[in-house]
């Protein structure tokens, strides 16, 4: 019985500390910052394509919201993929989830950005 028991508490128990910054959780907040950094710089040139109707209005954000949350979707997936155990493992794959999905908002917010331009032009 204590056997058993021993083994059991130690299959449940975390591997790592939820406060120990291990690398897969390193690359899991880099691809997340680089997804919200695209959320934002996405979000700000809609705005501001919507108010103006100009040609170009918006492009670079556009360019720049698509290509950093398509890095961050990329390396968010990485991680997943890379990833040998669940959530609070150390691996980062919650991070890498969240990586994926604010990665692609980006995406889609950088397309509407170019699709609206082009359609201005």
């Amino acid at each position: 019985m204590s056997t058993a028991s021993t083994v059991l508490q130690t299959l449940v128990q975390p591997t790592t500390s939820a406060y120990t910054l291990t690398s897969g959780r390193l690359w899991s907040l880099v691809g997340a910052l680089l997804g919200l950094a695209g959320v934002v710089v996405g979000g700000l040139a809609l705005a501001r394509s919507a108010g103006r109707t100009g040609t170009g209005s918006g492009r670079r954000g556009g360019v720049v919201a698509l290509t950093a949350g398509l890095v961050g979707a990329v390396v968010g997936g990485l991680v997943v993929v890379a990833a040998e155990g669940g959530p609070g493992t150390g691996y980062g794959i919650v991070g890498g989830f969240a990586a994926v999905v604010v990665g692609l908002v980006a995406v889609v917010l950088g397309g509407l950005v170019l699709a609206r331009s082009r359609r201005a032009a």
